[in-house]
Formats: C-alpha cells, sequence, structure tokens
C-alpha cells in the first residue's frame, strides 16, 4: 500500500526516477480502487460521478510516475505522447515501462534501487 501512499504524495514530481515495482504497484492499486469506486458508483446508482472525481483526482500523480518510470529507462518523459499513435504506440511504451531501469545514475539522477540499498 504504501506504493500507491508515496505516489500521491509526490504527486507532481516529474523529474527524478521511479523503480518498476513503484509504477506497477501504484497501477495494480490504482486498478484496485478504480473498481471498487466503479462498483460504489453502481450500488449508490451516481452515474459515474465517484469515478470520475476520482480519475481526476490521480491523473497528475499517474502520470507524474510514468514520466519518472521512463526517466529510469533514460528516456525523456516526452515519451509518454508515442501512447497517442494507435495501438503501436501503446505497445512500445508498455515495452519502455516494463525495460529494466538504467543502471547507476543517468541524465535523471541516481538509480532508485541502488539508493534504496546503500542509505
Amino acid at each position: 500500500m504504501h506504493w500507491y501512499v508515496d505516489v500521491i504524495k509526490n504527486y507532481a514530481g516529474f523529474s527524478g526516477r521511479a523503480r518498476r515495482q513503484e509504477f506497477w504497484m501504484f497501477y495494480l492499486l490504482n486498478l484496485v480502487v478504480a473498481i471498487v469506486v466503479a462498483i460504489l458508483d453502481a450500488v449508490l446508482g451516481l452515474n459515474s460521478i465517484l469515478s470520475v472525481i476520482y480519475t481526476l483526482a490521480v491523473l497528475i500523480p499517474a502520470l507524474a510516475v510514468t514520466v519518472r518510470r521512463l526517466h529510469d529507462t533514460d528516456k525523456s518523459g516526452w515519451w509518454i505522447f508515442i501512447s497517442l499513435i494507435p495501438l503501436v504506440g501503446s505497445i512500445i511504451l508498455i515495452v519502455f515501462l516494463a525495460s529494466a531501469g538504467t543502471p547507476g545514475p543517468n541524465s535523471h539522477g541516481e538509480n532508485p534501487k541502488q539508493v534504496l540499498a546503500h542509505p
């Protein structure tokens, strides 16, 4: 759960790097919360009001962690826009996001895996 909370706390942090675990755990927990919110919407008959509010609330943190994840692979955050290319762009972005980070420091900062291993 701390992966989700850490990303929310650093909601507008577009600089630095994010490990694969941080990124994928955030998206997994985000999916679970979104499903629970959608169920609540349906049960309460709110016509997706809660879902829209939740989506808007996590939009910037989700973009920020995605950009930081791209930074970990030593790519610019602007690569996020490759997903606008139908079908192929999303596949390429997923490959980038699932790739291992650059070992050691890169142009976006220290390796977060090494920083956590050696406090």
